[in-house]
């Protein structure tokens, strides 16, 4: 981990990687809809709004994982001073706000025609709302701190601290009586769902984790290609003052 701490060779590292996520993103993605919007069938219960859960609980997955990327990759710069961990914590939340959204608003319109209702304040969707204004803090604190080294600390520590929102996500549903269902795959005794829905649910899954490593290796570049020009403004000013 610490070898890729040089941006350099995490450079060279994402030149490679980089197309290969985005080949895998494009493959699980058309896959994932085919069998989404046409293969499986209708539920005999929700009728065609299931096919709302193949983009809605995938992107509820990644709102969860981008955090705790974002948490670890935060610990790990907090800690050790990981500048690429620094780069990667920063560019996930952005990333990580989108799915949240995405989940939100995906989410709403199931639930009208499921619940009668776009939003209601149970545990489950509240500390998901909670978490999209994480990011939103997150990448506030980023953006009003203007030493990057106490932007970093400030923002690595709200990570931190909002991490234990996430044991609340996914435990909401069974520590308090919600609208939202339990879990449906990620069972004891294995998963609930008909391999007709499961299968097509699993690919939009993998498809939506491959859309954000191929994102976070764009923002991550972007973002070390932004602090080696401003590296050498300063320079040239420096040199200029010099000068003068």
């Amino acid at each position: 981990m610490f070898g890729f701490a040089n941006p350099q060779r995490f450079w060279k590292l994402s030149s490679t990687l980089m197309p290969w996520a985005w080949g895998l993103c494009a493959l699980l993605m058309g896959a994932g809809l085919y069998m989404a919007l046409v293969a499986s069938p209708a539920d005999y219960q929700q009728g065609q709004s299931v096919r709302i859960m193949y983009v809605h609980v995938p992107a509820a997955w990644m709102a969860m994982m981008c955090y705790g990327a974002m948490a670890l990759a935060s610990f790990v710069s907090l800690i050790w001073g990981h500048v690429i961990a620094d780069v990667a914590a920063r560019a996930t939340a952005p990333i990580g706000a989108t799915f949240t959204a995405l989940a939100l608003f995906t989410g709403s319109l199931w639930g009208k025609p499921m619940w009668g209702t776009w939003w209601a304040w149970d545990a489950r969707l509240t500390s998901v709302l909670i978490l999209f204004f994480l990011y939103l803090g997150y990448m506030g604190l980023w953006a009003a701190i203007e030493d990057r080294t106490k932007a970093a600390r400030a923002a690595a520590i709200l990570a931190l601290v909002g991490a234990v929102n996430l044991p609340i996500i996914k435990f909401s549903v069974e520590w308090w009586n919600t609208l939202h269902q339990g879990s449906s795959v990620l069972r004891s005794d294995g998963p609930s769902l008909h391999a007709d829905f499961l299968t097509p649910l699993l690919v939009m899954g993998a498809a939506h984790m491959a859309l954000y490593v191929a994102l976070l290796f764009v923002r991550m570049r972007t973002e070390i290609m932004r602090q080696r020009i401003q590296a050498e403004q300063r320079r040239l000013a420096a040199s200029h003052e010099g000068a003068v």
